[in-house]
């Protein structure tokens, strides 16, 4: 570990935080899939910290993240609190701090009715928020819209796609739509890895970029497709039946179909 970012390539942080973080140590994080780069900072006596940078453009999640993070801790749903936010030269900063345990993907692993219990309990949590209150939209006109985008300006990563074809893989997007959606306020990234536990507790959401309106299916598809992953097929059952009746195992594979874009 270092003082600034190791690993060549990496960014200087702006040049107002540099004093405040130079007794820190800071440890890349290499297991997210988004495009920026993250970091845990941490510090003998002070809280610890995560710092993420990505470049400005047009497909930067950083700039939602920051307003949804700040939405979402007003209406008391545990996840990161900002520290500081800067848009220095071409690239978007995020300091904040980093919640108490670690994602519920990687070992020590808790023991998989647990943990399928606390993703159910906390995606119901998040999904009994009002929808009307939430200022951001993430329903399927916007997502296929931006899906269709990100496809044509090469943002997709291929190695998700397989051997399909992004632009038949799309046409399926768009025929099999469905008519209505069931709204709620989501997560948008609802895999384990974006869930916190320590010591066999919930300590909040992270990579909340995505969030905002949508069909709770687009959680509940991702969430299923990590716990059967992680701790195998059967467990799944046992999530959506923690859930509740609203969850219909029948609309998860277009939700996945369509996390495939982003």
């Amino acid at each position: 570990m270092t003082t600034y970012p190791p690993g060549r390539g990496n960014p200087e942080p702006p040049a107002r935080w540099r004093a405040v973080l130079a007794s820190y140590d800071w440890m890349e994080l290499t297991n997210g899939c988004s495009g920026a780069q993250v970091f845990r900072l941490d510090h003998d006596t002070e809280q610890a910290l995560i710092a993420k940078s990505e470049p400005a453009g047009p497909f930067a999640e950083l700039p939602g993240e920051i307003d949804r993070l700040r939405w979402l801790g007003e209406q008391q749903i545990p996840c990161p609190r900002i520290v500081e936010t800067s848009l220095d030269g071409d690239r978007w900063w995020l300091l904040m701090t980093a919640l108490p345990g670690h994602d519920m993907a990687t070992p020590p692993l808790l023991h998989p009715e647990h943990a399928v219990t606390i993703a159910a309990t906390s995606l119901r949590a998040l999904h009994r928020l009002d929808p009307d209150t939430c200022p951001f939209d993430a329903r399927l006109d916007l997502r296929i819209s931006l899906a269709r985008k990100r496809m044509e300006a090469g943002q997709i990563d291929e190695e998700d796609l397989g051997d399909a074809d992004a632009h038949k893989l799309f046409a399926a997007l768009s025929s099999t739509r469905p008519h209505t959606e069931d709204l709620v306020v989501t997560h948008g990234d609802a895999t384990l890895s974006n869930m916190i536990a320590h010591q066999g507790e919930f300590t909040g959401f992270i990579d909340c970029s995505r969030a905002g309106i949508a069909d709770r299916h687009q959680d509940l598809a991702i969430t299923a497709r990590d716990i059967a992953v992680v701790f195998g097929e059967q467990w799944v059952t046992s999530f959506l039946r923690a859930y509740g009746a609203e969850a219909d195992r029948e609309a998860l594979p277009y939700f996945r179909l369509l996390d495939q874009f982003f």
